[in-house]
């Protein structure tokens, strides 16, 4: 008979309390584990101090779950960017299959209709399940619209004296007392509550799928308290009044925490908690400012931290904790911001990586990536293996006893072998790709990667910053790394292994010409093939 396991996926900054709480629920036997996703927002591998011990960013509560559980030097995102990952990994299929940028202000589903998906399969299993913070994964607001209302040109005032145009609905625009369809709760999850996306339209909260304050005025972000650094990064769009970034995160958390206070030992539960921060607008809360030595986003990453103690400590108290999975993991590396705090403090948020954000280096998709389950993961244990959030879906899978058909989930792994410490072919998976930009994709095969542009640049490097780590500049015939003897991609080898990267070069195109990356899903293709 098998104890009760619960699932969290964390990601945020302060030590939560230790407490002698009640545990009646944790002694209770179950068939099925709870699922609690905690997932963070622009988070550099770097950022996270167990990774890189000089850190200039204390995260406690991150470090808690590293001392508990392994850590994965060699953990990714799909994507460079933050909707593309989501998706990927709430559907264990990367998102350059189907699309491969954010989803706009009032953007539409990036979900097709009967799509497999994480809480779906809970569902399936009798789970409670729930998406608490961020979505950034579209809504259907066409069916919501007043009869005539289009998308406006609104104007965008930018800080740097630049003058944009961004597509919004206006306030008249949209039957804001009408039910939006087409968000978390059509693709499995029971109930929602956040913002949507902390710096795009409508600012306001919504329950389930609706808005709980009607956007009344177009946003004027000269009304907040000033952001600390960088600029508020928000698109133009109505407002709620009373609406107000800084209280987003812990208006967020107070909802998680109240949602895990109401679940029963008797049924199981999977909580997908994704963070806002330190995702720009870069607002820390007044008590949390100074609390790092890399400036305010440094404090709001340590805010972020705080958080995750605080959802930890409810499930503490809950009697879940000790039977708790735990993931910590990002949607990508840190904003270009990143450069700018290097310089000022001596923080490099991608720490012995290089590149940001949208990169196709390793800083933009290498993340932060923790997995804690009491009783199975050995303490403390640190993990080279290389894996992919997409490989939590064939993982959860296996735990909960779902059987993922050939057309599911047809880019994860199953992890269960490697976090059990069982033997396990090594590496564990053949390959695992990245893309931020249609047509850019970087492929890795054990040591070695492979990236099929003269660039993994995306995001403009500062030449000074290319000078201090000794990068070399301008275009190549080609990208060629061993990531174990150069983590830090500063030695081209591409000239002195062709075969490697003409064999690496052809798997990527099979895998982007539709070959699905799990085993499964290489033999469904080879089947339909032989049919055809």
């Amino acid at each position: 008979m098998m104890f009760r396991i619960s699932v969290v996926l964390l990601l945020g900054a302060t030590l939560f309390a230790s407490a002698e709480t009640k545990r009646t629920s944790s002694t209770v036997p179950a068939e099925r584990p709870n699922v609690v996703i905690l997932y963070a927002d622009d988070m550099g591998y770097g950022d996270f101090s167990a990774n890189e011990s000089s850190s200039k960013i204390p995260t406690p509560n991150f470090d808690k779950l590293a001392a508990e559980g392994v850590r994965f030097t060699d953990g990714h995102s799909s994507s460079g960017i933050c909707s593309p990952s989501c998706f990927a990994l709430l559907t264990g299929q990367h998102h350059w299959r189907r699309f491969f940028k954010i989803v706009d202000s009032f953007g539409p589903s990036v979900f097709e209709k009967g799509e497999y998906t994480l809480p779906k399969m809970f569902g399936a299993k009798g789970y409670s399940t729930a998406a608490i913070g961020k979505w950034h994964l579209g809504w259907n607001w066409n069916a919501v619209k007043k009869p005539g209302a289009k998308l406006k040109n609104v104007r965008w005032d930018r800080p740097d004296g630049r003058v944009l145009m961004r597509k919004s609905y206006t306030v008249n625009a949209i039957d804001w007392m009408k039910p939006v369809p087409g968000g978390p709760l059509d693709q499995g999850f029971d109930y929602y509550f956040g913002d949507g996306t902390i710096n795009f339209p409508p600012y306001c909260f919504m329950e389930n799928d609706r808005v709980l304050e009607v956007p009344t005025e177009m946003a004027d972000f000269s009304k907040f308290e000033p952001v600390p650094e960088g600029d508020w990064g928000s698109r133009p769009g109505p407002v709620a009044v009373g609406w107000n970034p800084y209280n987003v995160l812990p208006t967020i958390t107070d909802k998680a925490v109240e949602w895990i206070g109401n679940q029963q030992a008797d049924k199981p539960f999977f909580l997908y908690f994704a963070f806002p921060s330190p995702h720009e607008p870069v607002v820390p809360n007044k008590e949390y400012r100074g609390k790092s030595q890399a400036g305010p986003y440094g404090d709001f990453v340590f805010e972020s931290d705080a958080m995750a103690g605080r959802i930890m400590q409810a499930l503490e108290t809950g009697g879940f904790y000790e039977n708790t999975i735990v993931i910590f993991t990002a949607d990508n590396g840190a904003e270009l911001m990143a450069y700018e705090r290097q310089r000022i403090y001596g923080h490099w948020s991608s720490g012995r990586l290089r590149g940001v954000k949208r990169d196709l280096w390793e800083g933009g998709h290498r993340v932060p990536f923790v997995i804690k389950w009491p009783r199975v993961i050995e303490p403390g244990t640190v993990s080279n293996e290389t894996i992919n959030q997409v490989d939590l879906a064939a993982t959860f899978a296996r735990i909960i006893g779902y059987g993922l058909n050939a057309e599911e989930a047809i880019d994860s792994y199953d992890l269960l072998p490697l976090l059990k410490g069982e033997k396990y072919n090594q590496p564990l998976r053949n390959a695992t790709v990245q893309n931020t930009k249609k047509g850019s994709y970087a492929l890795r095969q054990g040591d070695w990667l492979f990236i099929n542009t003269k660039s993994g640049e995306h995001s403009n490097c500062p030449d000074w910053f290319n000078k201090e780590r000794g990068y070399e500049t301008g275009k190549t015939s080609g990208l060629l790394y061993n990531l174990k003897e150069d983590p830090a991609e500063h030695h081209n080898l591409y000239a002195d292994y062709p075969e490697r990267a003409a064999q690496m070069h052809a798997l990527l195109k099979r895998y982007v010409d539709g070959e699905g990356c799990a085993p499964r899903a290489c033999e469904y293709v080879k089947a339909k093939e032989e049919i055809q």
